[in-house]
Parts: structure tokens; C-alpha cells; sequence
């Protein structure tokens, strides 16, 4: 009775997990292997994980999904208000200074919960972290899901001040989704390279938020990109401005400015996500001890 076909069959589906002192580096393939292997398992538990935090988020909050479009209202309304009143000089932007302003706002919002979610989700996880054997990937990819969906309620808001304003938009708007991956993806890379360090050391998650303040100054979201002078070299040096400035662009003007730089960053991008992506394995084990020690 026990060695029935059935039974045999079973025991085939089950996938053995031997844990060894060997680093997996000295096996590439099987490494890549692995991860693949995880990426895929994890869908299904991203998923869940991902309608969780997203009712969470909204279901405890008295405006809810109002809060999605409140910051960059805000913003829109302050920076417009200094504009008009020459308290700052933003120059000439494309389209009109209300709209400019919230669009760049929510990529840039975009980009900073993208850059904050690995950090979150392996801090709000390292309980199950340190009791259930599951493929860590699940986190990020819950974390990439409720960053575009929380983006999707932005857009909402913008159509209507596209609408509003009478924006003119070019084809290539359809384009632009392409753009806003690869600055998602840039955020997850820095992301995902901190976290480890971030839930050991919570000196890593503030840091985070004053950095994040600099680095907006540094961004053209509320100013156009500045052709000269040092503040405009480091603008133009900062990795976030060809990919939400061509993002932008792609949404509404349809000419790109600066093709090179938007390429030369999706690539250092890919390529550094797949490294920090094989780090990030490597190193939540390191991790689960310190935390469950």
C-alpha cells in the first residue's frame, strides 16, 4: 500500500530543499535556476499578500483612496501659488504649470513608494520571515503591485487636469508606461539593495527619508531641467531625471530630450536589479538569524 502509484506520484510533485554551507555562486546555473523557480512559485502569494496591504491601507484611513490624489493637489497648489506670486522662478514649462506640476508629482511620489517598499515589506514580514520557508520574492512583487496600483488612482486625477487644462498629448503616450517601469525598477534596485541593511539598522529607514527630501530638490518636478550652471549639472547627473522627464515628455510633448541618458540609466538599472536581486537572496538568511536571534 505504500508504494501505490499514486503515492509515488506525489512524492515526485514535492520539490526537495537541501540546505548546504556551499555558497550557490560557485553554481551560477543552478542560482539562476532557483530564482526563476521562486519568481514564478511567488505570483500567487504576491498576489494575496498585495489585496492585503492594499484594504489595509485604505480600509483604515477616514478619507481613504482620497489620500491618493491629496499630495499632489497639494503640492500643485503651493508651487502654483509661488509661481504666480514670482516668490520662485520655475522658468517656461511645456504644458500648463498646474498640470506640469501634479504630473511630475505623482511619478515622483511613484518613485519614492517604489523606493521605500522593499524596505517596508521585509520589516512588516521579518515575523514570518523567521518561521515560514517561502520565496522571498512574493514581498517586492506585492510591494511593485500596490505601487502601480496606487499610481493607476493617481492617473485618474491627472486625465481629468489633462482634460481640465487641455493638455495636448501625443501617440507616443503609449509609450510612456515603458518609461514609468524602468523608474520603478530603479527605485526597487536602490530599494532592494538597502533593505537588508534597513531591517537590521533603522538608521537606514530614516536616512531614507531625509534623502528622499534632498533628492526631490534635485529632480525636476517642479522646474523644468536647467540647461547650465553646477545645480544644472547635477540635476542633469541625478539618475531619476531622464526617466521621469521622459516620461513626461512621452506623455505629452512626444519629443525626448535626452534619449542617451534615459537608455544609459535602464540599463545600469536592469543590470544592477539582477545582481541586487542575487544579493538580496544571499543575504535574508544572514538576516532571518540576526532578527529571530
Amino acid at each position: 500500500m505504500s508504494n501505490s502509484p499514486a503515492k509515488k506520484k506525489f512524492a515526485k510533485q514535492i520539490d526537495e530543499v537541501v540546505y548546504t554551507p556551499e555558497s550557490l555562486l560557485r553554481h551560477p546555473m543552478q542560482l539562476s535556476k532557483q530564482m526563476w523557480r521562486d519568481l514564478l512559485a511567488s505570483r500567487e502569494l504576491a498576489w494575496r499578500l498585495m489585496v492585503r496591504d492594499i484594504s489595509a491601507q485604505y480600509r483604515q484611513s477616514f478619507l481613504g483612496i482620497i489620500w491618493a490624489f491629496l499630495p499632489p493637489i497639494v503640492m500643485a497648489i503651493g508651487f502654483n501659488l509661488a509661481n504666480n506670486a514670482k516668490v520662485i522662478n520655475v522658468g517656461v514649462t511645456d504644458i500648463p504649470y498646474p498640470a506640469y506640476v501634479m504630473f511630475s508629482t505623482a511619478l515622483w511620489q511613484t518613485f519614492v513608494e517604489a523606493l521605500n517598499g522593499p524596505l517596508q515589506a521585509v520589516s512588516v514580514a521579518k515575523p514570518m520571515l523567521a518561521r515560514v520557508n517561502f520565496p522571498r520574492e512574493a514581498l517586492i512583487l506585492a510591494k511593485l503591485g500596490e505601487v502601480f496600483f496606487n499610481f493607476a488612482i493617481k492617473l485618474i486625477l491627472i486625465v481629468g487636469l489633462f482634460i481640465w487644462f487641455r493638455v495636448p498629448v501625443s501617440w507616443t503616450v503609449i509609450l510612456a508606461p515603458v518609461s514609468l517601469i524602468h523608474l520603478v525598477l530603479l527605485a526597487t534596485f536602490i530599494g532592494i539593495l538597502l533593505a537588508p541593511i534597513g531591517v537590521l539598522y533603522q538608521d537606514i529607514s530614516k536616512g531614507l527619508t531625509l534623502l528622499t527630501g534632498f533628492w526631490l530638490l534635485l529632480t525636476p518636478v517642479v522646474y523644468p531641467v536647467p540647461s547650465s550652471g553646477t545645480f544644472g549639472a547635477l540635476v542633469k547627473l541625478n539618475p531619476v531625471t531622464p526617466l521621469l522627464v521622459t516620461t513626461r515628455e512621452l506623455a505629452t510633448t512626444g519629443v525626448i530630450s535626452n534619449p542617451v541618458g534615459f537608455w544609459v540609466v535602464s540599463i545600469i538599472t536592469l543590470v544592477g536589479l539582477l545582481f541586487t536581486w542575487v544579493a538580496f537572496r544571499l543575504a535574508i538568511p544572514f538576516v532571518v538569524e540576526r532578527v529571530s536571534s
